[in-house]
């Protein structure tokens, strides 16, 4: 399992559900934009703070953000 992809595209499905662009997502979770697009670019690693960051912005549980799950993506 490569953790970066599963956790990218993890990100970018649950951000395109709630509906936010990268820029809203973004300051919702005090994150820079290109650092979100990086994260889903499978181009950044990703601290816990910043993970916790996202699932909390998300409204998910963290560990969501870890499951591979291709049903739901493309």
């Amino acid at each position: 399992m490569d953790i970066l992809k599963v956790f990218g595209d993890n990100l970018k499905y649950y951000r395109d559900l709630k509906g936010f662009t990268q820029e809203e997502f973004a300051f919702k979770c005090g994150l820079h934009r290109t650092y979100i697009s990086a994260i889903e670019r499978y181009r950044r690693s990703i601290s816990l703070n910043n993970i916790q960051k996202i699932a909390d912005a998300l409204e998910i549980e963290t560990y969501m953000l870890f499951i591979q799950n291709d049903s739901n993506h493309n």
